[in-house]
């Protein structure tokens, strides 16, 4: 007796698969299927664009209100390091033009996920404006532009270190806050 393998081999090679495909009797060959997910991916990608665009405008509704379109600076709350940011911030900020909200809040979960990142996601300061996000080290240069002289011309002089660069000596920074910095003792944000 065969087994099935033989059978689908002995099948595949017989006069009459022609006529099978034809009338839809077998699968389709790869090449023929392959023309269907092209299809099925814009479809995704657009029901995932029309996502992304309601998270926006629902975020826009609560952050960006006419009132009030200062960007929003998202930051480790338990971390030392952050909290010390964010104090060092406010001291060169005199207008008051960047607001803060803890990563780790409810309003932070939403900011990271309308900047179409994980809302667990803890690992980088973030800066959200109401047309662009930035993560990394052009968070931080963005946020050097906002405050008092002489960090807006640091931050263009530091803008010609190339990116990859900037965001390593982040990385490095980041992945050992806690280590080299400590947490809060409190697991809560200092800073509101």
């Amino acid at each position: 007796m065969a087994t099935a393998a033989q059978c689908s081999i002995w099948y595949y090679m017989s006069p009459t698969l022609h006529l099978h495909r034809r009338h839809g009797l077998l699968p389709q060959p790869q090449a023929a299927r392959r023309g269907r997910w092209p299809r099925l991916q814009v479809a995704a990608v657009a029901g995932g664009a029309r996502t992304d665009e309601s998270i926006k405008s629902a975020t826009d509704a609560e952050f960006f209100q006419l009132s009030d379109t200062r960007p929003i600076m998202l930051f480790d709350g338990v971390c030392n390091l952050c909290n010390g940011g964010v104090r060092f911030v406010r001291e060169h900020d005199p207008n008051r033009s960047i607001r803060y909200i803890p990563l780790q809040s409810e309003s932070g979960r939403k900011l990271l996920q309308r900047s179409g990142r994980s809302p667990d996601d803890i690992s980088s300061v973030v800066l959200v404006e109401k047309d662009r996000t930035y993560i990394k080290s052009e968070a931080v240069l963005r946020i050097m532009e906002y405050l008092n002289l002489p960090f807006p011309q640091l931050a263009i002089f530091l803008k010609f270190v190339p990116l990859f660069l900037r965001d390593f000596a982040y990385d490095n920074v980041a992945n050992n806050r806690y280590t080299v910095f400590g947490r809060s003792e409190t697991e809560a944000c200092e800073i509101l």
